[in-house]
């Protein structure tokens, strides 16, 4: 049985240093990801004012904004603020005159007013911290398999049972699709949505290919990767680039997809449970896309690539960190050994370091420069390569 109290360290000392440079700090990611928890676990270390901009009291509380806001000092958290984009006008001269005890702290999906709003009205005042649900640096490595199955929303993570756990993930599909997208801006059909949605995870751990989807969806190409483009923006899909290098070959140029909660992943799939996972024919993408959301989560780096070849050479996921290139392939199997693609691409892209990741225990050389190394091994020494 999971934890019921998990702390999340490594997020909150990322959202503190956010606060210390900026007035104001904007935390976004999915709806029940767990920013309120985090926001409220942040504000009770220092006086603060809570605004949740979903409730009628709390938005009549801020009928004349400027006034409200400009006569409180400590942590002022804007809960749920794409609900009142008008907010980041106010807010921008707040911020100019605002001194280091007073901080501005910004709660939200990406909707599309939020983005604009940190962008323009407030570029050069806040600084933007992702959250996703739950990491294995959060739960431990203890419980790498129940994350694994039920991803890290809080409330599938915690559940009290596996059928409880599905059962709120297949909830939370529906109520996105209904109403967190149309909140956004989006008004793409939720039927629409859920098919294409489906098919991703069916395509999850592969490339893009706009025209096979297309034929699949009887959908056209344009409105297929404004779809796309939409549920990545939204953070429940991750686009991972594709890294390219003066080789002479020919190399792959479409993004790679993955569903960043492998809960979700899971539930589209109809997986309800660990022996179900383990006999389905995308246990080895769902590791891989595991994995990988792990590490970027983690490393929180911006230089990430997968790199491919069309004679068939991979690398699942290439880091830039501290000036090295860190090449990572990602393998199901419990006791991986060395492959001809990571070799090929070992020499071509010439790595610094090499990994092969794994689900087992054991950690082991498998050529010169290149280990075998269990995930939670591997999320420890990421940060300190070099």
């Amino acid at each position: 049985m999971p934890a019921a109290k998990i702390i999340r360290q490594n997020l909150s000392i990322e959202v503190e240093r956010a606060m210390a440079q900026f007035p104001v700090t904007s935390i976004l990611g999915p709806r029940q990801c767990g920013k309120t928890t985090l926001a409220r676990q942040l504000a009770g270390t220092r006086p603060s004012t809570f605004f949740d901009l979903e409730l009628p009291s709390d938005r009549a509380r801020l009928a004349q904004p400027e006034l409200m806001l400009s006569s409180l000092t400590g942590l002022v958290v804007l809960d749920e603020v794409q609900q009142r984009p008008e907010l980041f006008s106010v807010l921008r001269p707040l911020a100019d005159r605002a001194g280091p005890e007073t901080r501005y702290l910004l709660l939200g999906s990406a909707a599309p007013s939020l983005i604009k709003g940190v962008s323009e009205s407030l570029a050069g005042r806040a600084a933007t911290v992702d959250v996703s649900g739950f990491t294995l640096d959060e739960v431990g490595a203890e419980n790498l398999k129940t994350l694994w199955q039920r991803g890290g929303f809080p409330k599938s993570y915690l559940a009290d049972s596996e059928p409880a756990s599905l059962r709120w993930r297949q909830e939370f599909i529906r109520s996105f699709l209904e109403r967190d997208l149309p909140q956004l801006g989006i008004t793409v059909p939720a039927e629409t949505m859920l098919r294409f949605w489906t098919m991703l995870a069916h395509y999850h751990g592969q490339t893009w290919n706009g025209s096979e989807l297309s034929r699949s969806l009887a959908i056209n190409d344009k409105s297929l990767r404004r779809y796309l483009d939409l549920l990545t923006g939204a953070q429940v899909i991750r686009q991972l680039q594709p890294w390219h290098e003066n080789l002479g070959k020919r190399q792959v140029k479409a993004p790679k997809l993955y569903l960043r909660d492998s809960g979700l992943l899971h539930a589209l799939l109809g997986v309800s449970s660990w022996p179900d996972l383990l006999g389905h024919p995308k246990f080895g993408a769902s590791w891989e896309g595991f994995a990988v959301e792990q590490i970027l989560q983690r490393t929180r780096v911006r230089q990430a690539f997968f790199w491919g070849t069309h004679a068939g050479a991979e690398l699942d996921l290439l880091l830039m960190i501290n000036g090295l290139r860190v090449g990572i392939e990602i393998k199901a199997a419990a006791s991986p050994v060395m492959t001809r693609s990571l070799a090929i691409a070992r020499a071509d892209l010439k790595l610094d370091r090499a990994f092969i990741v794994h689900p087992g225990a054991s950690r082991y050389p498998v050529a010169p420069g290149v280990e075998a190394v269990p995930l939670p091994a591997l999320l420890e020494e990421l940060p300190g390569i070099g």
